[in-house]
């Protein structure tokens, strides 16, 4: 399978560990503590797959990008995080690094 491919679902488990630890409420709602585990598992075993093709550098810098990137956006469509023209600036820029990172990568 496709390592970039890996390495983007890693990215979006990433969102999913992240919304499931917010919904977690300090891992005390137990579901949502299970999804984090879950997701975060997940993530995590897709990106070890993905840095053996991937260098680790660059896998890293896309998972964390592609995970802050979901969960800015989950943030603002389902936590009511504040959506501001400098904040849209940012997140165009690390969209950018992101298809920087893939594009000067073998």
């Amino acid at each position: 399978m496709n390592p970039w491919f890996i390495l983007i679902v890693a990215g979006l488990f990433e969102v999913g560990f992240t919304t499931c630890m917010k919904l977690s409420e300090g891992f005390t709602q137990i579901y949502y503590t299970l999804g984090f585990l879950f997701f975060s598992s997940l993530s995590l075993f897709l990106l070890n797959k993905a840095i053996v093709k991937i260098p680790l550098g660059t896998a890293y810098a896309v998972w964390t990008g592609i995970g802050a990137l979901g969960t800015v956006l989950v943030g603002i469509l389902f936590f009511k995080d504040p959506l501001s023209l400098i904040r849209m600036i940012f997140l165009t820029l690390l969209i950018g690094s992101i298809l920087g990172l893939k594009l000067v990568s073998s």
